[in-house]
């Protein structure tokens, strides 16, 4: 595999073509984005990265270790796998994904029909998340997204909490106490809060519990901004 020159080499000292010498060449932001959750393994990454394959991945690993961004570690419990997570200077680059996706939307080219990761999904709620002046209490609601482009996917369960200044969603490994439990694939989840469709009119998702606190997750996290009055 030839490698291209950096950025620096051209004496560009510029901080900017530095990151994109770390992060700049292609499907490393896509690892990177896949990994801001928390660690994954190899297959996980291959599962969720449609299109990627193992060589490209196993490089772009690679090189994420080698430059500090991510590191390989074993996780607990019985598989005691191995898995890929970020360093804390990676988990940083959150910040630079949000950055992203906020200027992306203003694209005409946003591919918006296109399907997407649980996690990708999630991330976008967490890049377009907000305050809702007015929220008298916090708000807690499970999502249990399967991702639509796999017909055997199991559900991904995250944790999201919705008060008066923004929202946060995590992933949960363990069960809570919610408002209320929504299960949807990702594409209908997504006709939610990127395509602006009504809760209500979205077949196949189900919310068990408080739909009302399901529509303000959706007033607090969704492109369109809030729909209700807080």
């Amino acid at each position: 595999m030839v490698s291209r020159r950096s950025y620096g080499s051209y004496n560009d000292g510029c901080a900017s073509a530095h990151a994109l010498d770390l992060v700049g060449d292609r499907w490393t932001l896509i690892v990177v984005r896949e990994l801001l959750l928390g660690p994954k393994r190899f297959s996980d990454l291959e599962r969720d990265i449609i299109g990627i394959g193992p060589a490209v991945l196993t490089q772009r690993l690679q090189d994420l270790t080698a430059r500090g961004i991510a590191e390989r570690r074993r996780l607990p419990g019985p598989g005691r796998a191995d898995a890929y997570e970020l360093t804390a200077w990676g988990y940083q680059l959150e910040a630079v994904n949000t950055a992203l996706s906020a200027w992306a939307v203003g694209s005409p080219g946003l591919p918006r029909d296109a399907d997407m990761s649980p996690d990708t999904l999630v991330l976008a709620m967490r890049a377009h998340a907000r305050p809702l002046p007015g929220l008298t209490h916090e708000w807690r609601v499970s999502l249990n997204l399967s991702d639509s482009r796999r017909a055997d996917a199991e559900p991904v369960e995250y944790l999201a909490r919705v008060a008066e200044h923004g929202a946060e969603v995590v992933k949960s490994f363990s069960p809570q106490q919610v408002a209320a439990t929504v299960a949807a694939t990702t594409r209908e989840w997504k006709s939610c809060v990127i395509g602006g469709v009504a809760l209500e009119d979205v077949p196949g998702l189900h919310v068990e519990g408080s739909v009302d606190a399901v529509h303000r997750l959706i007033d607090a996290t969704s492109l369109a901004g809030p729909s209700l009055q807080a």
